[in-house]
């Protein structure tokens, strides 16, 4: 299936590992011109959640001149990294409002730094990465499941703010966990998996509906949350 990727615009926030990597891969298979993002350890432009976009943007316009789709992959932890057997109440203010802010702000300020590229050309992708800690929860993960929930709020809203200006869509794709090449040990550890085909799926699977939802082949998915777990 051509997915009419090629020589549209990506970007892709956190693409120098995980996740992040199999898509950027995915898209370039596909022909587009991929702008990936990293947080001072890989390939690409350097950019952290709470960095100001223009510069990111000024690059992307740069080299192509448009800007076609944003993929809200990035994460910030911080130190606040899951710990259920800490008080959630006892985590530090500065580490807690990093993670909310950074993870929630930074996709905002993203998607609105991209938005008037989009309106203008009347055509646009954008796909946000949560996690399914935003609706099952759990402990330790108290301020990043605030976060990505937050992201589902405001991906819905944008999706018919955004509608009426042409062709552009806006997803969340909710992931479970996930082997990496970080992670396999993790994950191969873990058992089962709740779900019907009793595995734990690997990057790879999660990235090829992710990159289907950025593309032209996509023409009616907008303002859902596809779970991918």
């Amino acid at each position: 299936m051509d997915l009419g990727l090629k020589g549209r615009t990506v970007i892709v926030t956190g693409g120098s590992g995980g996740i992040g990597r199999h898509l950027v891969r995915r898209f370039e298979d596909e022909g587009a011109d991929v702008i990936s993002t990293h947080h001072g350890n890989g390939d690409g432009f350097t950019f952290d959640l709470g960095d100001d976009p223009a510069a990111l943007i000024d690059t992307a316009l740069s080299r192509t001149g448009r800007i076609d789709v944003l993929v809200n992959n990035a994460v910030r932890w911080g130190s606040a990294v899951p710990r259920p057997d800490a008080l959630f109440e006892t985590v530090p203010d500065d580490e807690w409002l990093g993670v909310v802010r950074d993870n929630i702000e930074g996709a905002i300020r993203l998607s609105r730094a991209v938005a008037p590229h989009l309106r203008a050309q009347r055509w646009g992708r954008l796909v946000h990465i949560s996690s399914g800690l935003a609706v099952d929860g759990a402990a330790g993960s108290e301020y990043y499941g605030a976060a990505k929930a937050a992201l589902h709020g405001f991906s819905r809203s944008v999706a018919y703010g955004l509608g009426g200006s042409g062709d552009i869509l806006s997803n969340v794709v909710m992931i479970g966990l996930t082997r990496t090449e970080r992670n396999a040990f993790i994950v191969d550890g873990a058992g089962p998996a709740p779900n019907p085909a009793g595995r734990w799926l690997d990057a790879e699977e999660v990235a090829a509906p992710v990159v289907f939802l950025s593309s032209a082949a996509n023409t009616g998915i907008t303002g859902q949350i596809i779970p991918v777990m």
